[in-house]
Order: C-alpha cells, then sequence, then structure tokens
C-alpha cells in the first residue's frame, strides 16, 4: 500500500516575526498553534506578542527546491497591521494559544457577517477562531481581518479550538478551567454546552471528521471521548503513562491517535477504545545524563490528509514521520523547540511551530492511495466499528477494514 520513502523532510521555507521594540522579545513569543484553512488558501500562524498572522497560501516566494532561497522571510514591515491587501494581521490583545479555521465555504457564515455588519455586502466568510490567555474567544473574518464576535465564558486560557467538519459553525474549545465549551456561532455565538469531568487543564481537542466523536487531553494519563450529538461522555481511553497533551482524528474517523509526555503515541479504535498500536519515540542519540530522562516527550501529533501518515513533534529537537502500517520513523528532520505541528490539506507539506516564534514548512511524503485504502476510507467515513463486524464479509476484510492488519 505505501511505496517507501526514503528522503528526509526538507525545509522549504521558514517565517520569522518581526521583534517590535516594544517587548522583551524573550517573553512571550511562542508560536503555540499552526493552521491551514480546509481548502488550503489560507494559513494562520500564532506568531507571539498577541499576534496571528494570516498568510495567502502559497507563500508569495515561491518554493525553488533546488537552492531554496525562500528559506527565510520576515514580517518586519507589517508589525502594525499594516500589510498588504492579502496578508493580514490580527491584534488579539492576549497571547493566543489556539487557532481554528471553519469549513470552506460556509454559507451560514453570511448570516453571521451579515448580522454584524449590516453595511457590508453579504458575502462569504471564511472564519477564524483564536483562543486567547485571558480566556475569551475571539471570531475574525479572514478576508478582511474584521472582528465578528468574542465569546466569554471560560475562567483561564483557551489552550485549543475545533469547528465541525460540517460547515454548522459549531465550535469547541478546551481551557486550563478544566473544561470544554460548545458554541454556535450561528447563534452569535451562544455557549450551548459545558463539558465537565477533566481534573486537569485541558490541552488539545479534537472532533472527528463524521461529527459524530469529540476527544478532549487533558494533564491527565486518560483521553476523554465525547458524543457530540448528546454531549456526554462516551468512555474514558487508559493506557498512557503520563500526561496526554495532543490527538487527531483519522480522515475516516476509524482511528484516533494521543500522545504524550511519556513518549509513546498510541493509536486507537475510537468506537471500541481498543488500543491498536504504540509509536515509541526513542532517542537517535544517548543522553548525557540522567536529567534528560524526559528528552523524547510528545508535544502535537497530526495525521496527513489522506490518512496513510503520522506526524509527531517532541522535545528531542526532531520532526518524525510516520508509516500508518509501521513501527518506527520512515524519516526525521531536525527542529529546535517545536511545539506543533499540521499537515497542508491536499497534502506534501508540513508547517511546524516552534517556542522561538517561527513557523517551518517541511515536506511530506506524497503517495498516491492504494484502491483498497480508498475503499476502505469511504466505508469508514460512515460505518463504525461494530457495524463493519456485522457485514457477512470475509474475516480478513474485516480485519482490513477496522485497521487490524497491522
Amino acid at each position: 500500500m505505501l511505496s517507501p520513502v526514503s528522503e528526509e523532510p526538507l525545509l522549504l521555507a521558514e517565517l520569522k516575526p518581526g521583534r517590535p521594540h516594544q517587548f522583551d522579545w524573550k517573553s512571550s513569543c511562542e508560536t503555540w498553534s499552526v493552521a491551514f484553512s480546509p481548502d488550503g488558501s489560507w494559513f494562520a500562524w500564532s506568531q507571539g506578542h498577541c499576534i496571528v498572522k494570516l498568510i495567502p497560501w502559497p507563500l508569495e516566494e515561491h518554493f525553488i527546491p533546488k537552492g531554496f532561497e525562500a528559506k527565510s522571510r520576515s514580517s518586519k514591515n507589517d508589525t502594525k497591521g499594516r500589510g498588504s491587501p492579502k496578508e493580514k494581521t490580527l491584534d488579539c490583545g492576549q497571547i493566543v494559544w489556539g487557532l481554528a479555521f471553519s469549513p470552506w465555504p460556509s454559507p451560514p457564515s453570511r448570516k453571521l457577517w451579515a448580522r454584524h455588519h449590516p453595511q457590508v455586502p453579504d458575502i462569504s466568510c471564511l472564519i477564524l477562531a483564536t483562543g486567547l490567555n485571558d480566556g475569551q474567544i475571539k471570531i475574525w473574518e479572514v478576508q478582511t481581518g474584521l472582528l465578528l464576535l468574542n465569546l466569554s465564558g471560560h475562567q483561564d486560557v483557551v489552550r485549543d479550538l475545533s469547528f465541525t467538519p460540517s460547515g454548522s459553525l459549531i465550535l469547541v474549545s478546551a481551557s486550563r478551567d478544566k473544561t470544554l465549551r460548545i458554541w454556535d456561532l450561528n447563534r452569535h455565538g451562544k455557549q450551548i454546552q459545558v463539558l465537565s469531568g477533566h481534573l486537569q487543564w485541558v490541552y488539545c481537542c479534537s472532533v472527528s471528521p463524521d461529527c459524530s466523536m469529540l476527544c478532549s487531553a487533558a494533564g491527565e494519563k486518560s483521553v476523554f471521548l465525547w458524543s457530540m450529538r448528546s454531549y456526554t461522555l462516551i468512555r474514558k481511553l487508559e493506557g498512557h503513562q503520563s500526561s496526554v497533551v495532543s490527538c487527531d482524528f483519522s480522515p475516516d474517523s476509524a482511528l484516533l491517535v494521543t500522545a504524550s509526555y511519556d513518549t509513546n503515541v498510541i493509536m486507537w479504535d475510537p468506537y471500541t477504545g481498543e488500543r491498536l498500536r504504540s509509536l515509541h519515540h526513542t532517542q537517535l542519540d544517548p543522553p548525557m545524563d540522567d536529567s534528560d530522562v524526559h528528552i523524547s516527550s510528545l508535544r502535537s501529533v497530526c495525521f496527513s490528509p489522506e490518512g496513510l501518515y503520522l506526524a509527531t513533534v517532541a522535545d528531542d529537537r526532531l520532526l518524525r514521520i510516520w508509516a500508518l502500517e509501521l513501527k518506527t520513523p520512515i524519516a526525521f528532520a531536525p527542529m529546535t523547540n517545536g511545539l506543533c505541528c499540521t499537515f497542508f490539506p491536499h497534502g506534501g507539506v508540513i508547517a511546524t511551530g516552534t517556542r522561538d516564534g517561527h513557523v517551518q514548512f517541511w515536506t511530506a511524503p506524497r503517495v498516491l492511495s492504494s484502491l483498497k485504502h480508498l475503499c476502505r476510507k469511504a466505508l469508514r467515513s460512515f460505518l463504525t466499528t461494530y457495524q463493519v463486524l456485522a457485514l457477512p464479509i470475509p474475516k480478513k476484510m474485516k480485519e482490513f477494514l477496522t485497521y487490524r492488519t497491522f
């Protein structure tokens, strides 16, 4: 199914923020979140110091694989929001921790726009949500950079955000106040549910592509799975030995991956709660002393858009790429102080954010999915594991469709 990939990820481009003189540069400069819009036309980057950059994709400097002349691009000239007509600077007034684009196109958002800006023509509206240090969530219109809504309710940092992929403009937020909150942006940003149960800060939230489940990861060893229909807890997934900090669903909703400070990624069947595989992050070089016991602690994990690869960022200064059916990484790239990663929606590129406020873009494997995988992906997008097991088909086919052939 997977063609061998021997090439290491290559650095395509790097974005470095300008350095406003009014700030202590070493304080609050982290890039906690990076995000591509679902159609791949925009890239959002929390570059530290309360600023989010909205950049049209692809970057203005074309990628030149031979020499990588576009390796560095500074945004010094746009620190006050007077950038080019396309590139936007959003001053959020607080440190930005979480970013999420709405699905695109999103017809209901036109009503939201018209309601708050009746003087502006009714236009198609791509939305960016930003989670802030003071517990606020600010909702922005991407094309213009105008603020649409300010959502209040959380009592501490909003660490992560996730829209339902259906386009309904339901937003999920995860916070250090140990709760998740559900917001309906079609109803003036009304808070429709508060999900409680975590005992520690909630680091991450992810809505399954079929919109049936919500996964949340906190500073705990267990992961919570919630129903997006009833907003009730379905189950807790137990298996990690330390805090879980990142989670992501496969494109067909059939798999869930979680990353932990225990140096492991666990792949789960979210429907049964079964643990399918563990991916252990071992150091390439032995530690210099006993103080480096947590050097491989994980920061982020994400699925590739076709569902055949994973990317992980760890404290050992490596970006790793994993093939779904293999237990060891197929490629490594050196990166310092990595915090987050995400794939370009159409594949071929991984974006990573660092503690220094930088964003790096790396080459990612391009693969032509087999017909078998395409059929599995199509079937699993609407069939649960239990429904597959109930089908009158051979056992080997059931194992393949439920990802039990590892």
